[in-house]
């Protein structure tokens, strides 16, 4: 049985609080989870927003903390992340395109894509014709192995209307490139700090916690000038692949309170 680790948006800095959250104690909290209980994982998938400010020295951290998994890691842009700073910092398969951070492995019998969807200058996602001809291609080089798409920003709404408004837009086309796909089997995204599970077109999709601080759920409504964290335990996914049975769980790696300093 295969088993792979998923989680998502680190927003980390090497020093200080995000929301009165620390990304160092964060960090260290799910190394040392995983190094506890899934040191016999294959690999790591992180789905976007590496670092809160992208600048050469929280990449540079960055990179040494992930060290302590003792494992491959797959990273993935998000909104907060820098491509040029990001390349020359975090390892990357030898696939990866060339002006976009996208690549495709294959680990016990499944097929990973990971996808970019950043925008230069925005918090909003998108997927230009160069990115999508590019999964395109991949998608059609195999029909058959069963296969996992990872993003950041979803493709599609999920019920959450301020988060919502920065998806990937449905013009461009990825959507429909994913439900298209035979042997698509899960969509699995970053950015919107909550979980969420459903379908689209008989695709299943979810969305995870972040490692470092929670949005709150959609009712009550809420702003980003209103906006506070859901006091909420992160999670870990683990994913785990058998006889053509696929289980994702997420698992809360330390405790609400870890690394957090209640602000006044």
């Amino acid at each position: 049985m295969g088993k792979l680790l998923w989680f998502s948006d680190l927003h980390f800095e090497a020093s200080g609080t995000q929301f009165g959250y620390e990304p160092c104690a964060r960090l260290d909290a799910l190394t040392d989870y995983i190094t506890a209980h899934h040191a016999d994982a294959e690999i790591c998938i992180i789905s976007g927003d590496m670092v809160e400010t992208a600048n050469a020295e929280n990449y540079q951290e960055l990179a040494s903390r992930l060290a302590r998994l003792g494992m491959r890691y797959l990273p993935m842009t998000g909104n907060h992340d820098e491509r040029a700073l990001f390349r020359n910092a975090l390892p990357l398969p030898e696939n990866t395109q060339d002006d976009f951070i996208q690549y495709a492995i294959t680990v016990d019998g499944l097929r990973l894509i990971c996808l970019d969807t950043l925008t230069t200058g925005s918090g909003d996602g998108s997927f230009c014709t160069a990115r999508r001809e590019w999964l395109a291609a991949e998608l059609k080089r195999d029909t058959v192995i069963p296969t996992l798409v990872f993003c950041h920003h979803p493709p599609l709404p999920l019920g959450y209307p301020v988060l919502d408004r920065s998806r990937v837009p449905e013009e461009t086309g990825l959507l429909n490139l994913l439900t298209e796909a035979p042997n698509l089997r899960h969509l699995l995204m970053g950015h919107v700090h909550r979980p969420m599970l459903g379908t689209v077109k008989d695709l299943p999709f979810a969305s995870i916690r972040s490692v470092l601080y929670q949005a709150p759920p959609p009712i009550p409504a809420w702003d980003w000038d209103s906006f506070k964290p859901a006091h909420e335990a992160p999670d870990l996914g683990v994913l785990t692949y058998d006889n053509d049975v696929l289980r994702l769980q997420f698992e809360p790696f330390c405790t609400a309170d870890t690394g957090f300093i209640p602000q006044e």
